[in-house]
Formats: structure tokens, sequence, C-alpha cells
């Protein structure tokens, strides 16, 4: 019988002494070590139980876990703003352009109406992919898109 406090192990009827078992060492956790808050660590483990930054396992995750991994609410509601302040300034720049371009193209149309439509959908995209976009730049230090 094995006794974790006693650090005494018997030599065996040759005298020699048995290997030492190899306990298994726990991988080192990435996402722990971020200067991240506990939020953010949380939604990054959620990136990784879902298989990855692609996302393969996303409807394995219960509803609310598949809820905060997809749509982050505050980039819905600040869009270029948010990412700038998070360091995804690159996103920012291209996701404003895009709309700016798309809204003033749509403007010229006479379309005003849908422009705005295709507004809303450019804050949707931002709100569904801040969460990827981020555990890509802080996790995986992969600068997005250059």
């Amino acid at each position: 019988m094995s006794d974790p406090y006693n650090s005494y192990v018997a030599p065996d009827a040759a005298g020699a002494l048995p290997p030492a078992v190899a306990r298994p060492v726990p991988a080192p956790d990435p996402i722990a070590r971020l200067p991240v808050s506990a939020t953010w660590k949380r939604r990054f483990r959620l990136v990784v139980k879902a298989g990855g930054p692609e996302l393969p396992k996303v409807f394995d995750l219960p509803f609310g876990e598949r809820f905060a991994l997809n749509f982050n609410v505050l980039a819905f509601l600040f869009g270029p703003i948010y990412y700038v302040i998070k360091g995804l300034w690159r996103q920012a720049v291209v996701y404003l352009v895009l709309a700016v371009a798309v809204v003033v193209l749509l403007e010229m149309l006479g379309l005003g109406r849908l422009g705005r439509g295709v507004t809303y959908g450019l804050a949707a995209l931002y709100g569904l992919r801040a969460n990827v976009s981020y555990y890509k730049a802080r996790v995986l230090n992969a600068p997005p898109w250059f």
C-alpha cells in the first residue's frame, strides 16, 4: 500500500530501489498567465473548448456558452472604438472604411434605408468577430490581418 505522506521506499529482495514513478506533469495553461480579466480568460477557454479560432465544435457547447463565445455586446454597440481599444485597429479601420463606402454608395443610388440596414449588419459583424479576433491577438500572438 502506498502512503503519499511517507517518502520511504523499501528496497526489493536484491537491495535495489524501484524506479521512480513518473507523474504526469500538467501542461502549462497559456491563458492563465495572460494579463486580461477573468471574463476574457473564460471566453478564451470557450474558444479552446470550441476547437480553436475556427470553432469546429461550437455546436457541441450549451446555448449560453455559445452565445458568450459568439457575441460581444460592447463590440456591437461601440464597433471600431472597441476594436481600437482592444488593439485590433487594423480590423477597425477596414470595417469602418467598408461601412462608409457601402453607405455612401447606397446613398448615391438612392437606397438610404438599405444603407442604414447595412450599418446594422456591420455592427453585428463587429459583435460576432470580436472574441475570436481578440483570442488570436492575445493567445496565439497572431497579428490580425497583416
